[in-house]
Parts: C-alpha cells; sequence; structure tokens
C-alpha cells in the first residue's frame, strides 16, 4: 500500500517513497503507474493528489505529490525555480578518481528508429549542473551522493555515463543494464512561504543494501 510509503503530509502536500518499477504516468505498455493508485493517497480528501514532477520508472525514492490546484502551482514554480533541493544516491558500475566534484554537461535528446531516443551531452543542450560526492567505495563500485541543481530528463544517469565516465549500475540504457537500476531520490527539501518546508528523507532501499552499500 502506497500509504505505507507515506514520507511528509500535511493539507497541501504528500511526500512518498515511490518504489522501484513504478511509473508515475500510465506507460506504453499499460502497466500499473502512480496514476492508477492515487485513490490511495487521498487521506479524506475527495481530490486526487497530483504528481509534481516525475522520477524515471526504474528511479526509487522521495516523489512530491500536491493536493489542490495552488499548490500544485506553487511547488512547480519551486522546481522551476530551482529553489528545490534534491539528494539522489546512486551506485555507480566503478569508482571515479575523486572524492567530490561537478559536471557542467548541457543536454540534447537525441532519437533514431532503431535505438528509440535517449539524452546526450551536447554543446547547444539544456543547461545541466550537478553535484557529486563519494560516500562510500566497495570492491571496485562506488556509492554517490548526486545533488542536481537543475532537472533535466535522464540529467544524473547521463552525467554519470557521460560526466564521470562510470554509468549507473544496472542503467539499461546508459549502461551495461542489469536486475535494478541503483538509482534513489533520498531526500527533498521545498521551501513555502509562511510555511515550514516541506521536508522528506527516504531510507535506502534493500536492493542498495544487498549490492553492499549503506549499512552502516
Amino acid at each position: 500500500m502506497l500509504q505505507d510509503r507515506v514520507l511528509f503530509i500535511d493539507g497541501e502536500a504528500i511526500v512518498i517513497d515511490k518504489p522501484a518499477g513504478l511509473p508515475v504516468d500510465r506507460p506504453r505498455d499499460r502497466a500499473e503507474s502512480l496514476e492508477d493508485r492515487l485513490g490511495e493517497l487521498t487521506f479524506g480528501f475527495q481530490r486526487l493528489p497530483l504528481p509534481v514532477h516525475r522520477l524515471d520508472r526504474d528511479t526509487s525514492g522521495c516523489l512530491l505529490l500536491a493536493r489542490n490546484p495552488k499548490a500544485h502551482k506553487r511547488f512547480g514554480q519551486a522546481f522551476e525555480a530551482g529553489t528545490v533541493t534534491k539528494r539522489y544516491v546512486a551506485i555507480l558500475d566503478g569508482e571515479p578518481a575523486e572524492d567530490v566534484g561537478e559536471i557542467d554537461l548541457p543536454l540534447i535528446k537525441i532519437s533514431s528508429a532503431e535505438e528509440g531516443w535517449r539524452m546526450t551531452g551536447a554543446p547547444n543542450g539544456k543547461p545541466a549542473l550537478t553535484r557529486w560526492r563519494v560516500l562510500e567505495r566497495v570492491k571496485g563500485r562506488a556509492l554517490i551522493a548526486f545533488f542536481p541543481e537543475t532537472g533535466r530528463t535522464h540529467q544524473l544517469r547521463v552525467h554519470a555515463a557521460e560526466g564521470l565516465g562510470i554509468p549507473i549500475v544496472g542503467d539499461p540504457v546508459y549502461g551495461s543494464g542489469g536486475p535494478a537500476v541503483m538509482l534513489h531520490a533520498a531526500g527533498l527539501i521545498v521551501p513555502r512561504e509562511g510555511k515550514p518546508d516541506i521536508t522528506a528523507e527516504a531510507p535506502i532501499p534493500v536492493r542498495f543494501h544487498n549490492a553492499g552499500f549503506g549499512r552502516g
């Protein structure tokens, strides 16, 4: 039940720990999506909550939903203005040489009939900036904290693969694939005028522990 995955709730906002494998929008394959399960998150309200932003299907963690249209608009503006603080964790299929850094790599969408669409770094792309630091190093892989300053599609996945030269473990598009994509939205802070910040922390998933990370 999604009700068991609520990290924050008040009269205008809900943050859930979205499970990996659950798309936010209804996908082409018609698999179950968050859109189908919003009725689980009304908590006495007649109106269904609406997602303010998106996480990839296989990315777990903090997802903000607004409980009314005015809040949805305000929260969307906060994301667009860059005032929302986001923290992700990912397991990389290798180790960066440094412990901290910044990736400034503009992104553009490309597509082909053979491979479909994907994002890639390009000088004429949209600006994309990510700060990062190493949290753990285990057996040739690294647990990384990513702090995206922008919110481009597939930003962290491309910044890992092309910016650091080390893809995220399990990434089927920018890496070698696998049973699970090791990317998790671990923290979210949304400022609100006249009200306390929306603050949520999503615990490290079991799939990370099974890979030997985040146990301490």
